[in-house]
């Protein structure tokens, strides 16, 4: 138990044991989920004998879902522009799903909001790009 505990506190010193191993057991929970959610929905085109180009953005969305649970256990932390593509890759699955029957100012709303957490996602991996560099030059100074 205490070499559990010890290698849990690798990752923060900030952060108790019990907060840690609750962060990746819900992680893991969250995978779990994932896993079975794909099989259901694989299991559901599987019936209608179809795939529509929505289904393969929420196959996308699923494959998101894994990759970020797997960067959390080899990074130990989730990058921030996962979530954002994610939420890109979920609100272009709703403009082909609804597109037909929306509103043009919802879908105006829908195309700007993509916009701007794309900008966000630009911006993100310029701050990673910039911390990357900076830790480079401390660790060539130092």
């Amino acid at each position: 138990m205490r070499e559990l505990i010890k290698s849990l506190m690798t990752k923060s010193d900030k952060l108790h044991w019990t907060t840690v191993l609750t962060e990746r057991a819900l992680i893991a929970l969250i995978g779990f989920c994932t896993v079975i959610a794909v099989g259901d929905y694989l299991y559901g085109m599987w019936i209608a004998q179809t795939v529509a180009l929505a289904d393969l953005f929420m196959l996308f969305i699923f494959a998101e879902v894994v990759a970020m649970i797997g960067a959390f256990y080899n990074t130990e932390r989730i990058p921030v522009t996962l979530p954002i593509i994610i939420a890109i890759t979920a609100l272009c699955r709703l403009i082909i799903l609804h597109s037909k029957e929306m509103e043009s100012m919802d879908l105006i709303a829908e195309a700007g909001a993509i916009f701007i957490l794309a900008g966000s996602a630009y911006l993100m991996s310029l701050k990673d790009k910039l911390s990357l560099e900076k830790l480079g030059k401390t660790k060539k100074s130092g």
